[in-house]
């Protein structure tokens, strides 16, 4: 029988992925109780179907580490600045680790002062926002969560990159269905465009422009010295500064377009993040909060839909029926992404990725 063709999905079961990942970045020097906490939020991401933040980040994350620009033996330092403000220093260490003790802290002080802050300076990637949020919904917490990153938008008039497509992200405990908002102020997640080129796809033209300033679909020429596209005109290229504000100015991380992206291994990312976490039951209890949240929810797929629009989705919704289709078929990936994968398996002697016979 014929092997899959370059093109064809193949499928990973999760704990299959996640024990990879962690004996990869163990053999590239990280602690095995760091490693455990990059390869769950990295997984997280994949079975979410938010491919772009997931596993396929191991080969750009460990040539970081290979080039001396990303400490993977680093552990982030937490000072209290008041009892519900504490400032975290990823010391040039994984984002996945610094902000994991960031959202703790906060919620820590959300417990007993009803919130708590992290600012999180000199970081790196942390990967898929949503995960953040899940940690405080698994703990019962509202919140809050920004970064900012690398050079990748026009300020709106402009021509040439300057601001991140640095994600803001929301959530909110409820009873079945939680309010988890994960979004980029780009039309589409930068992400997505490194995806596509890795994958020989095309890219909507509406998502980018090449470096003379005319739409593409080609994801090379949008990387290659192009800008993508803010949503919204000059209210994305807003949210994206506002990003920049509360993440990089207000943390003292490296900001206004001199944050390194993470597939640029020349130099320090030095990422900026800002968590809230917030207690829901301070004005009445935390049925009730959830109640409200479910009403919400009811009301809003329950709306009267538009033509041809079959269901209406509530924030995250999309993402939590993935997650239970990949928990059941496993993630997917292409023969140039596992390829990838196994070659940094090869680098540091670890066993190559286990693909499932089907899905």
């Amino acid at each position: 029988m014929a092997g899959p063709t370059a093109e064809q999905k193949q499928y990973v079961d999760a704990a299959d992925a996640k024990a990879f990942v962690e004996a990869v970045l163990v053999g590239n020097g990280v602690t095995t109780a760091n490693a455990t906490i990059v390869a769950r939020c990295l997984i997280a991401a994949d079975l979410r179907g938010v491919d772009t933040h997931g596993m396929n980040r191991i080969p750009s994350y460990m040539e970081r580490i290979r080039q001396g620009v990303l400490d993977g033996l680093a552990t982030p330092k937490v000072t209290q600045i008041t009892p519900v403000v504490t400032q975290v220093d990823a010391q040039n260490g994984f984002g996945f680790l610094a902000a994991d003790a960031g959202m703790a802290t906060a919620i820590e002080a959300a417990k007993t002062y009803g919130i708590g802050m992290t600012s999180i300076k000199h970081s790196n990637h942390f990967g898929m926002s949503a995960w953040i949020v899940q940690k405080a919904i698994d703990a019962g917490m509202m919140s809050l969560v920004f970064t900012n990153s690398s050079p990748a938008l026009p300020p709106w008039g402009g021509k040439s990159k300057l601001i991140g497509v640095s994600p803001l992200a929301c959530g909110a405990p409820g009873k079945d269905k939680p309010f988890i908002l994960d979004m980029a102020p780009s039309i589409a997640a930068r992400g997505k465009i490194y995806k596509a080129k890795r994958r020989g796809e095309k890219i909507p033209l509406d998502w980018a422009l090449d470096k003379d300033g005319n739409p593409t679909d080609d994801p090379a020429a949008a990387l290659d010295g192009g800008v993508m596209l803010p949503m919204g005109g000059p209210k994305g290229s807003g949210l994206a500064i506002m990003m920049d504000v509360f993440s990089g100015v207000l943390s003292g991380s490296a900001f206004a377009g001199h944050v390194t992206g993470p597939y640029d291994p020349s130099k320090p990312s030095d990422v900026g993040h800002f968590l809230i976490a917030i207690k829901p039951d301070l004005f009445m209890s935390l049925e009730d909060f959830r109640e409200r949240i479910q009403y919400l929810y009811d009301r809003t797929v329950g709306a009267e839909k538009a033509a041809g629009v079959e269901r209406i989705y509530f924030p995250g919704e999309l993402e939590q029926l993935e997650q239970k289709r990949r928990e059941q078929t496993g993630i997917p990936l292409v023969q140039a992404e596992i390829d990838a994968l196994n070659a940094e398996a090869h680098k540091v002697g670890t066993k190559p990725l286990v693909v499932k016979d089907s899905a």
